[in-house]
């Protein structure tokens, strides 16, 4: 059950936006999990001269839901937009993000977008990534969890 309202993980998505580091793209996206015990952790993208080794936020939230003990993503809520302007647009997670998304998630976990005029759109994970690769394609089935 839910512990927070979506508003409420947009809301925390929103304020992680704000502290991302844009400086190439200008294109700040926050993201906020709620996950299984209902606490929620919050990233932002953080980019690098060097592209391939920025840090999406996503990614952030997820090393963040790690660091405090939480092992799964009951949902997550994703805000993007150009860091000049306060609206922001639909932003799904990139195929990278997907996958770190499903190492932690089952087919059901939602990912939520909201776009500056507030419409949602809702995704169940296997609809955002279809035969997902996982876990059960690389270790045996008697492999302990991490």
């Amino acid at each position: 059950m839910p512990t927070i309202t979506e508003d409420e993980l947009f809301e925390r998505a929103m304020e992680a936006r704000q502290r991302a580091y844009a400086r190439y793209s200008h294109f700040r996206v926050g993201a906020a999990i709620e996950d299984e015990s209902g606490a929620v952790h919050v990233g932002c993208n953080v980019e690098n001269a060097a592209y391939p080794v920025g840090l999406c936020a996503e990614a952030g939230a997820i090393s963040a839901m790690r660091v405090a003990g939480g092992k799964s993503i009951r949902r997550i809520a994703v805000v993007g937009g150009l860091a000049d302007g306060p609206e922001t647009v639909f932003c799904a997670p990139c195929g990278a993000c997907r996958q770190r998304i499903a190492e932690f998630s089952d087919a059901t976990t939602l990912i939520l977008l909201r776009d500056g005029s507030g419409n949602v759109r809702r995704f169940e994970l296997s609809n955002l990534l279809p035969a997902a690769f996982g876990a059960v394609d690389v270790l045996p089935l008697s492999s302990a969890p991490g």
